[in-house]
């Protein structure tokens, strides 16, 4: 599934004249809120029932440097839902040539934000990861 679309920009190189760490961090960012919303927990759902999404792990990998007025996308798959855990990997894609530029594996826990606990994921998140294609097989 697509969760980011954009272009580096000019000021987002580092002193190499490639995109800085920093910024492909600030997609993989984006594109997760694509991934939480797609098996329904939204900002808005996250606000009414008090709840919340804390990436306890990540795990970012680059492949191929990007240059200012690239077109990137994101893809993403959730690899796996457990009671209170997310994961899921995101697949970022230089768009003209289709080169694979970075891969980054989040795992992502459930929280009350009252309590400041861990807690059970809706039960309709799977499901809604199955439907909506982004659940990988395995």
């Amino acid at each position: 599934m697509e969760t980011y679309r954009g272009i580096v920009h000019q000021w987002e190189l580092d002193h190499m004249g490639h995109l800085n760490v920093r910024f492909y961090q600030a997609m993989f960012e984006a594109a997760s809120w694509h991934v939480y919303g797609a098996v329904g927990i939204t900002p808005g759902w996250m606000r009414e029932h008090d709840r919340g999404m804390a990436v306890v792990d990540q795990r970012t990998r680059y492949h191929a440097e990007l240059g200012a007025g690239d077109l990137v996308v994101i893809r993403s798959e959730v690899t796996d839902v457990r009671d209170k855990t997310l994961h899921f990997v995101h697949h970022l894609y230089e768009l003209d040539s289709g080169t694979e530029a970075a891969t980054s594996e989040f795992v992502s826990v459930h929280i009350d934000t009252r309590a400041r606990r861990a807690c059970s994921l809706p039960p309709t998140v799977r499901d809604r990861a199955e439907a909506c294609g982004l659940l990988s097989p395995g």
